[in-house]
């Protein structure tokens, strides 16, 4: 379904729910949202954000005629442990075969992912990107570059302190974002000029999808006068 995510242009859900894991999950936007999906009756949520997997999903993409970028379970983590090998690697099959959309898989179970990447068929319209939040989170990075993906991105959202240590050669795309909500955790300015600097110095698209806050849209996306919307080039 069409999406408000700026960074991409479609959602594909074939699984749906996930568990808390780390400290960037505290203020799950998808949780919240499934919760309402569940109240207003929704089907696909009718365990709420309990992982659930819809198979009858799996190949929708292919009949979507016109390319697109799709980002892969916005609601979910396809690197969940309650989501079988099976499953994951039927999804990526679908990837392979709907070649003409790009296809955006983010997660932060990186060691499960490092672990399934030499069965992944790693098609160069499948971006692989891993959440990274704090400097707790950094090790993901260094699990992404051992994969098979040709292009691997980074998304520092929520950014909840500096990660100015993290080393971005054999990164593709760096995405920074501050958390949104009533109980959003504050982000530095600092902490987003660090990572953009870096991101010049390695020759990484950088994009800056907003500042957060209570009121995310007022708050906006400009860094020191510019707007940042990169995207890799392959």
């Amino acid at each position: 379904m069409p999406t408000k995510i700026e960074w991409t242009e479609e959602t594909w859900n074939p699984t749906t729910g996930c568990t808390k894991y780390s400290e960037g999950c505290e203020h799950c936007y998808a949780a919240s949202f499934a919760k309402r999906l569940k109240a207003m009756g929704n089907a696909r949520y009718v365990n709420g954000f309990k992982v659930t997997v819809h198979r009858d999903l799996f190949q929708k993409p292919l009949k979507w005629v016109k390319p697109r970028r799709i980002f892969v379970d916005s609601m979910s983590d396809l690197f969940h442990d309650d989501i079988s090998d099976e499953d994951i690697l039927a999804i990526f099959k679908t990837m392979n075969e709907a070649s003409w959309h790009t296809f955006q898989v983010l997660t932060k179970r990186s060691g499960r992912l490092l672990e399934l990447s030499s069965q992944i068929n790693w098609t160069d319209n499948i971006w692989m990107g891993v959440s990274v939040e704090n400097q707790k989170a950094i090790y993901r990075c260094e699990d992404l570059k051992q994969t098979g993906a040709k292009v691997k991105f980074i998304s520092a959202e929520p950014l909840l302190e500096s990660i100015s240590d993290i080393n971005l050669l054999g990164i593709d795309w760096l995405i920074v974002g501050g958390e949104s909500g009533v109980k959003s955790r504050p982000m530095d300015e600092s902490w987003v000029i660090e990572l953009r600097d870096l991101a010049i110095k390695n020759n990484v698209p950088f994009f800056f999808k907003q500042w957060g806050g209570f009121n995310k849209k007022a708050n906006g996306s400009e860094l020191q006068g510019k707007y940042y919307k990169e995207y890799p080039i392959k």
